[in-house]
C-alpha cells in the first residue's frame, strides 16, 4: 500500500513528539525540585561540619544520610526517566537505571540506620553507648552503602531481560534504530526499564526490601512516640504528687500540648513524604502485573512527587534541629546586618 510509509512516518513522529513532551515534563517538575533538596542539603551538611561539638558518630550516621540524600537530589531528573524508552547502548542503559536506583536504595538504607540509631537511644539508652555501629563505624557504613551497590549490580550481571524477550515492538518506536537483531547487543537500541529489570527483580526490591524498610520506620517511629507518651504521664503524675493538686497545672499543659504538636507532626510527614512514594510505588506494580499501557504524564507526575518527597524526609529531620542551621542562620544575619549598613550610609550620604 502506498499511504502505509506516510503513516508509519507520522506514527514514528508522534513517538518522537511524545518522548520530547515527556522528559521537558520530567525537567520541569524535577529540577526546581532537585535543585531545593541539593541546597538544602547542602545548608545542613556545612551546619555540622561548622559545628565541632556536633562531630561525633550518631551526627555522622545523619551526614552519610545527608550524602545519599543529596546524590538522591542530584539523580531525581534521571529516575522519572527510566520509565521512557529512550535510544541507549546496552552498557549506557544499564548505567541509566542501576545507578539511580542504587543511590535510592542507599538513601532509604541510610534513613533505616539513622532512625534505628535513634530509636535504641531512647527505648534503651543504657546500652546506646556500646551499640556495634557506634564502635565500629567504617563497618556500619558499609553496611548501609554495600549492599545497596550490589543489589542494584544484579541486572549488570545477567539479571535482567536484555535478551529474552522480543522488544521488537519497542525498539520499532524510532527510524533511526536498528533491526531487531541489533537491540540485544552493544549498540544503540531501545533502552527500557522492562529490559534491564526483570519482574523478579522489581518484586524483590519493593516487597523485600523497600516495602519493609518503610514499615520498619513507621513501627520505629510509633514506638518512640509511645514511649514518649508514657514517659510524659510519669512526668504529669510526678508533679502532680508534687502539687497535691488533682487538676493539670500550667505546665502539664504546656507538655500535652507539645506532645501533640510532635505527633501531629510526625503524621503530617509521614503522610506528605511517605504516602506518595506508597501510591506510586503499588500503582506501578498494579500496571506491572496487568502488562497494560498507562499515561505516560500519569507516570511522570507519580514518580516525581513519589521520589521528591521521599527525598525530603532527611530535611524535615535536619531543618528541624537548630544545631544545624545555625551556622546558616548567622550567616544570613551578617549579609543582612551588612545590607542595613549599606543602605543607612547611603541614605545618610543622599541626606
Amino acid at each position: 500500500m502506498e499511504g502505509s510509509p506516510q503513516i508509519s512516518n507520522v506514527m514514528e513522529g508522534n513517538d518522537s513528539l511524545a518522548l520530547v513532551s515527556g522528559e521537558r515534563l520530567i525537567y520541569a517538575i524535577t529540577i526546581p525540585l532537585s535543585t531545593s533538596i541539593i541546597l538544602a542539603n547542602l545548608v545542613i551538611i556545612l551546619g555540622i561540619a561548622c559545628n565541632r561539638q556536633l562531630h561525633n558518630t550518631p551526627n555522622y550516621f545523619f551526614l552519610s544520610l545527608l550524602v545519599a540524600d543529596l546524590c538522591t537530589g542530584l539523580a531525581l531528573p534521571f529516575i522519572p526517566l527510566m520509565g521512557v524508552n529512550r535510544q541507549l547502548s546496552l552498557n549506557s542503559c544499564m548505567v541509566a537505571h542501576i545507578f539511580p536506583n542504587f543511590l535510592f536504595l542507599a538513601f532509604l538504607f541510610n534513613l533505616v540506620m539513622v532512625h534505628y540509631e535513634r530509636y535504641i537511644c531512647i527505648v534503651n539508652p543504657l546500652h546506646y553507648n556500646n551499640l556495634w555501629m557506634h564502635r565500629s563505624f567504617p563497618v556500619a557504613l558499609l553496611v548501609v552503602w554495600a549492599p545497596p551497590l550490589l543489589y542494584a549490580s544484579l541486572p549488570a550481571f545477567g539479571w535482567s531481560n536484555w535478551t529474552g524477550l522480543d522488544w521488537n515492538g519497542c525498539c520499532a518506536g524510532s527510524g533511526k534504530l536498528p533491526p531487531l537483531s541489533n537491540c540485544s547487543a552493544n549498540v544503540t537500541a531501545c533502552c527500557s526499564y522492562r529490559r534491564v529489570f526483570s519482574n523478579a527483580f522489581i518484586y524483590l526490591e519493593v516487597y523485600g526490601l523497600v516495602l519493609p524498610a518503610i514499615l520498619t520506620i513507621a513501627c520505629m517511629t510509633g514506638r518512640v512516640l509511645w514511649i514518649t507518651r508514657g514517659q510524659l504521664k510519669d512526668i504529669c503524675r510526678l508533679h502532680r504528687s508534687v502539687e497535691r493538686g488533682n487538676q493539670a497545672s500550667y505546665h502539664e499543659q504546656r507538655l500535652n500540648l507539645r506532645y501533640t504538636r510532635c505527633v501531629v507532626a510526625v503524621s503530617l510527614t509521614f503522610l506528605a513524604c511517605w504516602v506518595p512514594y506508597l501510591i506510586y510505588m503499588h500503582v506501578c506494580i498494579a500496571f506491572l502485573i496487568s502488562d497494560t499501557k498507562w499515561s505516560s504524564t500519569t507516570h511522570i507526575v507519580l514518580s516525581c512527587t513519589g521520589i521528591g518527597s521521599m527525598a525530603v524526609v532527611p530535611l524535615v529531620l535536619g531543618l528541624a534541629n537548630k544545631q544545624y542551621t545555625e551556622p546558616a542562620y548567622k550567616l544570613l544575619q551578617k549579609l543582612r546586618d551588612r545590607w542595613r549598613r549599606r543602605t543607612q550610609g547611603s541614605e545618610e550620604v543622599d541626606v
